[in-house]
C-alpha cells in the first residue's frame, strides 16, 4: 500500500474549516478581487445578477484551482516545512476528496460564469484554470521559470472581470493583464527567496534556490519593478487615466523600487526580502484603488 492510499485510508473525518483551508480563502480572495477590479474599471454600470454571479463563479474557480492544486502537490507539500500542516499531508482531507472538491468547484464556477455572464468572462476563468493547473503547477518541478508561468495564470482575473463586463478586453484590461504579472515576480521572488531552503528540499528549480547568493533574485526582482513603474504609467499618456492617477502612481512607483533597490544590497538579503513582500502586498490595493476610483471620478 502506498502512502497516498494509506492517507486515503487513515484520514479522519475531515471539518468544514479542513476543506475551507484547501481552498486558501487568502490566495482566492485576491483573484476575486482583482477579478472586480477589472469589472469595475470597465464601468460596466450597476447589474446586481451579473454582479453576483461574476462573484460567485469566480469565488468558485478559484477556491476550485486552490484544491487541485493541492492535490496535485500533495507530496511536495508533506516535505516542507511551510506546508506540511495542510489539509492532505496531515491527513485532515483524503486525496479523493480534496480532488471531488477542486472539481466540483471548477465545473460549477465555469458554468456559473458562462450563464449568468457570458462566453468571454468563462473563457479567461478556463483559461487561468488549465495555466495555473496543467502549466504552472507541474513546472515548478522542472522548470527555472515556473515563477513567470505562475505570474501569467495569476493575472488572468482582470481579464475575466474585463470581458464579464464589456464582452471582449480593451487596451487597459490588458494593461491590468501586465500590471498583476509585473507584480508578482518581485512578491514571489521576496516569498521564494525567505522560503528557499523548503523549496530546495524539494528539488524545485526555481531562481532562488539556484542562486545561493540571491544577487541573481535580487537584480530579477528590480528589472520586473521598473517594468511595473513603466506599465502602470500607461493610463494616463494613452487617454486612459488622468493625470491625478499619474501623480499617485509615480508617488506609489518610488516607494516600491526603493523597497526592490535595498532587496539589491547582499547585507540583510533576508530582512529586505521581507520588508520587499510586505511592500507588494501594501502596494497593489493601493495603485489599484487608485486606477479604479480615478476611472470614476475623471474618466
Amino acid at each position: 500500500m502506498t502512502a497516498e492510499d494509506l492517507m486515503e485510508h487513515s484520514a479522519p473525518k475531515a471539518r468544514f474549516g479542513d476543506y475551507l483551508e484547501l481552498t486558501k480563502p487568502r490566495l482566492s480572495t485576491l483573484s476575486v478581487i482583482t477579478t472586480l477590479v477589472g469589472y469595475a474599471a470597465a464601468r460596466p454600470g450597476w447589474f446586481p445578477a451579473e454582479f453576483a454571479a461574476l462573484v460567485l463563479g469566480t469565488c468558485a474557480c478559484a477556491a476550485g484551482v486552490a484544491a487541485l492544486n493541492q492535490w496535485m502537490e500533495c507530496d511536495t507539500d508533506a516535505v516542507m516545512p511551510r506546508t506540511s500542516d495542510r489539509p492532505i499531508p496531515s491527513g485532515k482531507v483524503a486525496t479523493g476528496s480534496a480532488f471531488v472538491l477542486g472539481a466540483g468547484l471548477c465545473a460549477g464556477g465555469l458554468g456559473t460564469l458562462f450563464t449568468y455572464t457570458n462566453g468571454p468572462a468563462a473563457f479567461f476563468a478556463l483559461l487561468t484554470i488549465i495555466s495555473y493547473l496543467a502549466i504552472y503547477t507541474p513546472s515548478k518541478r522542472w522548470s527555472r521559470w515556473s515563477t513567470e508561468i505562475g505570474a501569467v495564470a495569476g493575472a488572468f482575473p482582470p481579464l475575466i472581470g474585463w470581458a464579464a463586463a464589456t464582452g471582449g478586453v480593451t487596451a487597459l484590461g490588458w494593461i491590468l493583464f501586465a500590471i498583476l504579472f509585473f507584480w508578482q515576480i518581485p512578491h514571489f521572488m521576496a516569498v521564494a527567496w525567505t522560503y528557499r531552503k523548503d523549496y530546495g528540499a524539494v528539488n524545485f528549480p526555481m531562481l532562488p534556490v539556484r542562486d545561493h547568493e540571491g544577487g541573481k533574485v535580487a537584480r530579477w526582482s528590480f528589472v520586473n519593478s521598473i517594468a511595473l513603474a513603466v506599465v502602470c504609467l500607461l493610463p494616463q499618456p494613452l487617454g486612459l487615466a488622468s493625470i491625478y492617477y499619474t501623480i499617485v502612481t509615480a508617488l506609489l512607483a518610488v516607494w516600491f523600487l526603493a523597497r526592490a533597490a535595498a532587496f539589491l544590497k547582499p547585507t540583510e538579503r533576508d530582512k529586505t526580502a521581507r520588508t520587499l513582500f510586505f511592500t507588494t502586498i501594501g502596494w497593489l490595493p493601493l495603485q489599484l484603488g487608485a486606477l479604479v476610483a480615478d476611472r470614476f471620478l475623471f474618466n
